[in-house]
């Protein structure tokens, strides 16, 4: 049931809706943090190019991103509580049959149909908050949502680094754990009330008409580009650049200190949505992206991008919960799945975008990794000006 936007911005711990909503979010950052650290090893595994292995994490969102919308008009149509266990399913079983895999091929074949379930984890756990929390406390579920997305990203970078050191495919057999998951959410979840929607088309084209306001629009693409920095430098570039003098382990580390400041900010966001807003919230945001990616950049020792990476951390703490919210606030419930669905859409496409451009540029031999680190700065500076004239 909808909370009135009078209430406290707290948790409401004891929730069964939020513990699954939690539970379900905890296991996102299996999907690329956790593969993340091990890429150079999968590459010489398979031998593969940097641009090869980058498929990985790209592929893992390309089917999400043209499904998504017919995801969200499911969702919609049969009950976001049988979307979430069917993705969770998905998730957990073809990421975890990846371990077989006896090629690259088939490896790549899992992992495009393991998007699908990604997809509809993401659009069926924001929308359920959306559905049953209204106001601050709405901001403080999500960026609590985020908290626990940041700190399960912050530790599984390091958790895959050390199932490495077993195989490639190691790290693989941790997707199982989306199956008792899914087993909670079938006894535990409660399916959110919501107002009956229309058919498919229809649906869709009303959605798309919900959205289509400049404000609503700009949130789409700060939530692209929040995707396609984060993926592009965090999760791709910044691997390969630290493969020559660390070890999978400390890369996880570095990226761990990247996720445990997300964790920290998003967890406060509710708190900070109080006295800031959104737009000061996003330019912020964008400011951090910016000053870390140059930060980075100048930084002569490997493991001291372990503290530039941080204001990166507090950028992506600030941006998702903010941008979700807004979206929320923005969007009736009826069409609050689709519009999430074309949401997750936007997402998946720039956390596609992101690794392909930053590894296949430096492969390329255009530019090199620092450049495209500046050129990355600027883009994160240039959008939080915008952010600042916009109002969403």
């Amino acid at each position: 049931m909808s909370q009135t936007s009078d209430t406290p911005a707290t948790v409401p711990w004891r929730s069964r809706t939020v513990q699954v909503v939690l539970l379900s979010t905890a296991l996102a950052p299996l999907g690329v943090p956790l593969i993340g650290p091990t890429l150079p090893i999968f590459r010489d595994a398979f031998g593969l190019s940097d641009a090869e292995a980058s498929l990985l994490v790209a592929g893992y969102f390309v089917v999400g991103i043209v499904l998504s919308p017919f995801i969200g008009v499911l969702t919609d149509r049969v009950g976001r509580k049988r979307m979430l266990v069917t993705g969770l399913l998905t998730f957990g079983l073809l990421g975890g049959g990846i371990a077989f895999a006896p090629s690259f091929e088939v490896v790549m074949a899992l992992r495009v149909l393991q998007g699908t379930g990604a997809a509809a984890i993401f659009i069926t756990t924001v929308t359920i908050v959306g559905d049953t929390f209204e106001g601050p406390q709405r901001n403080t579920v999500l960026g609590f949502n985020i908290a626990v997305l940041s700190a399960s990203a912050a530790l599984f970078p390091v958790v895959g680094g050390v199932l490495v050191g077993f195989g490639w495919n190691a790290p693989f057999l941790a997707y199982f754990a989306a199956v008792p998951v899914a087993a909670f959410a079938v006894v535990a979840l409660d399916e959110p009330p919501r107002e009956p929607s229309g058919g498919g088309v229809t649906y869709l084209r009303e959605a798309v008409g919900g959205i289509a306001t400049p404000g609503t629009l700009g949130l789409f693409g700060a939530t692209f580009l929040t995707e396609f920095l984060a993926f592009g430098v965090v999760f791709t570039a910044i691997p390969f650049i630290l493969a020559a003098t660390l070890s999978p382990v400390l890369i996880g580390g570095v990226i761990l200190a990247t996720e445990a400041t997300s964790t920290v900010v998003a967890a406060a966001s509710g708190r900070l949505a109080r006295s800031l807003s959104n737009d000061r919230l996003i330019a912020l945001g964008f400011t951090c992206y910016g000053t870390g990616f140059l930060a980075t950049w100048f930084v002569p020792d490997s493991l001291a991008v372990a503290g530039t990476l941080m204001l990166v951390g507090a950028g992506i703490g600030l941006l998702l919960p903010t941008v979700d919210a807004a979206v929320s606030n923005r969007i009736v419930a009826e069409y609050r799945a689709g519009a999430f669905s074309l949401r997750n859409s936007t997402t998946f496409s720039g956390r596609a975008a992101g690794p392909v451009t930053f590894a296949g540029l430096a492969a390329s031999g255009i530019v090199g990794y620092g450049e495209l680190l500046l050129a990355a700065a600027a883009v994160a500076f240039g959008a939080a000006l915008l952010a600042l004239v916009s109002k969403y």
